[in-house]
């Protein structure tokens, strides 16, 4: 210790020569026990070189009292560095902007995270992508993508693709959209072999199925006598597709409803330029599509029902047609499944919904009060002939209403909650009865006709309303909407 004070003794009585000085602190500090001191005189005379030494030292001891000495000289790596030590990560934002204004690529991302205004965090993930730093790159690609500003995020999944899977991924999807589809494959197939679960959902579906134009979906073959209903599905991307794949695929799975007599095919891929859907259906946000494009499948098929996947919108059946988004889970697949089926929601309708139902006959999961007993009459000796001493509990169905509603479980059902998962097994017989009496189906030829005659295709609307009123007709159906959320 002592010959670092007979050192700093002999650098004082050295002139006022800084350019001298500092190299000469800059040895010194080379074979000192103690670097610090010296490194910091030479640094408070302006050497980057000391600064950056003194840096690296207290880091290495972990000594805040040098760093934050740097900080006082506006030293962007000691604020960072201070910053993400134990003690001072909860002190302010101040050591973080201070990094980030010094260009250190780390904390400019991590300073992008802390302002929500977009434009500051655009621009500080930018400032930390344009200097080449991986994670700023990516997050910025992402930042982009989720922003809808798909052309700017492609050329960072580019640089960003062979390291990190999930960019791989984006950037392979983003190619199929621009029709690139070799090389799209190339890039998701990639990120499948990294283990991404979704690329390998992708993968998986661009090999099992084949696109077609909504007027030459081939016909397939099944046993009609199982198939009371007969369900056919329908995607027109790539996201949608996955989507459908992975409802039918969980359907098929689902021990619950295996013995109901109805048929689900496969999902058809359809053109991107098939479906025209809205999602702002009436004002209320349900997702709704132009069907027409479907009539050929429907005819070559022989499908009482369709499910068309969209984009974003809020699910819904109506005239026997359902209507999911992406964000569906499969369990509002099965709630909206019920309401083909005729079932009525178990959650308080609003007031128009509940003009509607409330006191209607149809709904085979829900009775009234009646003026001497529970009306229809008809449904509850049903319910107790299925499963006898069965329970009748409140529902939630007409709290709007004057009207008050009933159903066969006390249990939270997935007519109540879609997320419930409880699908009591007097619902089951329920559905299976439903199943076998044609007059609870509402098939998917109202909703044809309805969208001809709209479009003032009148020919069309004709052969559609002739099979509806054929099926009507012969099989009871009535002629009024259903429409459930």
């Amino acid at each position: 210790m002592r010959g670092l004070f007979v050192a700093l003794l002999a650098l004082l009585l050295v002139g006022s020569d800084s350019g001298r000085y500092i190299p000469q602190l800059l040895r010194n500090a080379g074979s000192a026990d103690d670097p610090a001191p010296l490194l910091w005189l030479a640094a408070q005379k302006g050497s980057q070189q000391a600064q950056d030494r003194l840096v690296a030292f207290a880091s290495i001891t972990q000594s805040e009292y040098w760093l934050n000495k740097l900080v006082s000289l506006d030293n962007a790596d000691a604020a960072w560095a201070l910053y993400k030590s134990t003690d001072a990560a909860m002190s302010d934002k101040k050591l973080m902007r201070l990094a980030a204004i010094g260009n250190v690529p780390e904390a400019q991302m991590q300073y992008a995270f802390t302002t929500d205004d977009p434009v500051e965090r655009e621009k500080w993930l930018k400032r930390s992508a344009e200097q080449g730093y991986l994670p700023g790159q990516a997050a910025l690609a992402d930042w982009y993508l989720l922003n809808g500003a798909a052309e700017k995020a492609l050329p960072w999944f580019r640089v960003t693709a062979n390291d990190y899977p999930q960019s791989a991924f984006q950037y392979g999807r983003m190619l199929w959209d621009e029709g690139k589809k070799d090389a799209a494959r190339k890039w998701i197939s990639q990120a499948a072999d990294a283990g991404l679960d979704i690329a390998q959902k992708v993968q998986h579906v661009l090999s099992s199925y084949t696109q077609y134009k909504a007027t030459s979906v081939p016909a397939i073959s099944r046993n009609n006598a199982q198939c009371h209903q007969k369900i056919g599905v329908f995607a027109s991307s790539l996201a949608t597709l996955v989507k459908a794949d992975e409802l039918v695929t969980n359907y098929e799975k689902d021990r619950r409803l295996q013995s109901l007599p109805m048929c689900i095919d496969r999902p058809v891929w359809l053109t991107p330029d098939s479906l025209k859907c809205d999602a702002e259906n009436n004002g209320a946000g349900r997702l709704d599509c132009d069907v027409r494009p479907l009539a050929t499948a429907v005819r070559k098929r022989g499908l009482t029902h369709a499910v068309v996947v969209g984009e974003l919108g809020k699910a819904n059946v109506n005239n026997g047609v359902m209507f999911l988004d992406l964000t569906d889970a499969y369990s509002v697949f099965v709630h909206e499944l019920a309401h083909f089926a005729g079932f009525v929601d178990e959650y308080a309708l609003g007031k128009e919904a509940a003009k509607r139902y409330c006191g209607a006959p149809e709904a085979p999961n829900l009775i009234f009060d009646g003026k001497i007993s529970y009306a229809p009459l008809s449904t509850l000796q049903n319910w107790q002939t299925l499963q006898p001493g069965v329970g009748i509990w409140p529902a939630q169905t007409c709290a709007r209403s004057e009207i008050r509603a009933y159903k066969p479980s006390g249990h939270i059902t997935f007519l109540e909650h879609h997320d419930s998962g409880d699908i009591p097994p007097i619902y089951l017989a329920l559905w299976r009865q439903q199943l076998a009496d044609p007059k609870t189906q509402r098939p998917v030829f109202m909703n044809l006709f309805q969208a001809f005659q709209k479009a003032g295709q009148t020919t069309k609307a004709k052969e559609w309303l002739t099979r509806y009123e054929a099926f009507r007709d012969a099989q009871g159906v009535a002629s009024s909407s259903y429409l459930f959320n």
